[in-house]
């Protein structure tokens, strides 16, 4: 049972190997790296230079300590304004996931639909 199972496997491997070879050689799923690529890294980006933004700004200048509407600061706004952007990124995110998704099925259909 040792050697059948051991080349079983061996051939199984094999077949995965090649498969996988298969998938990352497509033109789709180079497009698909290149779209999520150019999608994720901006947003990142975007995402932690706003979020670091306003510890840094209250830690070290005075900018908004200003008041902004009435009693509120600069920084409250700033504040509010970092749990929009969260919001909008997941939401800009989960449109965009659907584009990737159908890119998915695409490679499945071309590679012979093995997930």
């Amino acid at each position: 049972m040792g050697k059948w199972a051991s080349a079983q496997n061996g051939d199984e491997q094999t077949q995965e190997n090649s498969h996988y070879a298969q998938v990352i050689q497509s033109e789709t799923f180079k497009e698909l790296l290149r779209k999520k690529r150019a999608f994720i890294l901006p947003s990142s980006i975007f995402f932690f230079v706003f979020y670091f933004t306003l510890p840094i700004l209250t830690s070290y200048f005075t900018v908004l300590n200003q008041p902004a509407f009435g009693a509120i600061s600069w920084a409250w706004v700033f504040a509010f304004a970092q749990f929009i952007m969260t919001w909008g990124l997941c939401i800009l995110y989960t449109k965009r996931a659907e584009q990737f998704d159908k890119l998915v099925d695409k490679i499945k259909q071309e590679t012979g639909g093995r997930g």
